[in-house]
Protein backbone atom coordinates (compact mmCIF):
# COMPACT_ATOMS: atom_id res chain seq x y z
CA UNK A 1 0.00 0.00 0.00
CA UNK A 2 1.60 3.33 -1.19
CA UNK A 3 1.10 6.39 1.45
CA UNK A 4 -0.83 9.21 0.32
CA UNK A 5 1.99 12.61 -0.53
CA UNK A 6 1.45 14.85 2.36
CA UNK A 7 -0.29 18.33 0.51
CA UNK A 8 2.49 20.56 2.55
CA UNK A 9 4.91 18.81 0.40
CA UNK A 10 2.92 17.73 -2.86
CA UNK A 11 3.75 20.47 -6.15
CA UNK A 12 0.87 22.83 -6.25
CA UNK A 13 -0.89 23.22 -10.17
CA UNK A 14 -0.49 26.77 -11.36
CA UNK A 15 -3.63 28.46 -12.79
CA UNK A 16 -3.96 27.57 -16.37
CA UNK A 17 -3.09 23.81 -15.95
CA UNK A 18 -5.54 21.59 -17.32
CA UNK A 19 -6.85 19.56 -14.34
CA UNK A 20 -9.44 16.42 -13.86
CA UNK A 21 -12.10 16.39 -10.58
CA UNK A 22 -12.98 14.08 -8.39
CA UNK A 23 -17.16 13.36 -8.45
CA UNK A 24 -18.20 13.70 -5.12
CA UNK A 25 -21.22 11.33 -5.68
CA UNK A 26 -19.29 8.48 -7.31
CA UNK A 27 -15.18 9.06 -6.63
CA UNK A 28 -14.56 9.19 -10.54
CA UNK A 29 -12.38 11.43 -12.28
CA UNK A 30 -14.00 14.17 -14.01
CA UNK A 31 -12.06 16.21 -17.02
CA UNK A 32 -12.90 19.33 -18.78
CA UNK A 33 -11.68 22.11 -16.10
CA UNK A 34 -8.39 24.15 -15.71
CA UNK A 35 -7.18 25.81 -12.11
CA UNK A 36 -8.38 29.45 -12.26
CA UNK A 37 -6.58 30.35 -8.74
CA UNK A 38 -4.71 28.66 -6.42
CA UNK A 39 -5.41 29.89 -2.72
CA UNK A 40 -3.98 28.82 0.91
CA UNK A 41 -7.46 25.72 0.85
CA UNK A 42 -7.38 24.54 -2.67
CA UNK A 43 -8.21 25.47 -5.61
CA UNK A 44 -10.72 27.45 -7.71
CA UNK A 45 -11.43 26.42 -10.70
CA UNK A 46 -12.69 26.97 -14.74
CA UNK A 47 -15.04 24.64 -16.53
CA UNK A 48 -13.51 24.64 -19.73
CA UNK A 49 -16.63 23.99 -21.86
CA UNK A 50 -18.10 27.83 -20.80
CA UNK A 51 -15.36 29.15 -18.98
CA UNK A 52 -17.50 29.76 -15.88
CA UNK A 53 -15.16 29.94 -12.80
CA UNK A 54 -16.87 27.21 -10.28
CA UNK A 55 -18.58 28.49 -6.71
CA UNK A 56 -16.48 26.22 -4.60
CA UNK A 57 -12.85 25.51 -3.91
CA UNK A 58 -11.34 22.09 -4.29
CA UNK A 59 -8.88 20.57 -1.80
CA UNK A 60 -5.77 18.40 -2.97
CA UNK A 61 -7.31 15.47 -2.60
CA UNK A 62 -9.99 16.06 -5.34
CA UNK A 63 -7.70 17.60 -7.67
CA UNK A 64 -5.19 16.38 -10.50
CA UNK A 65 -3.25 16.93 -13.40
CA UNK A 66 -5.44 15.82 -16.83
CA UNK A 67 -4.05 12.58 -17.83
CA UNK A 68 -3.57 11.57 -21.28
CA UNK A 69 -6.45 9.46 -22.57
CA UNK A 70 -3.56 7.19 -24.29
CA UNK A 71 -2.07 5.74 -21.34
CA UNK A 72 -5.24 3.59 -20.18
CA UNK A 73 -3.35 1.80 -17.45
CA UNK A 74 -2.45 5.50 -15.42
Amino acid sequence: MTATPDPATRPRLRPGTRVEVRNRFDGAWTRGFEVAEVGATGYRLKRLTDGAVLPVTFVDDDVRRERSRETWWV
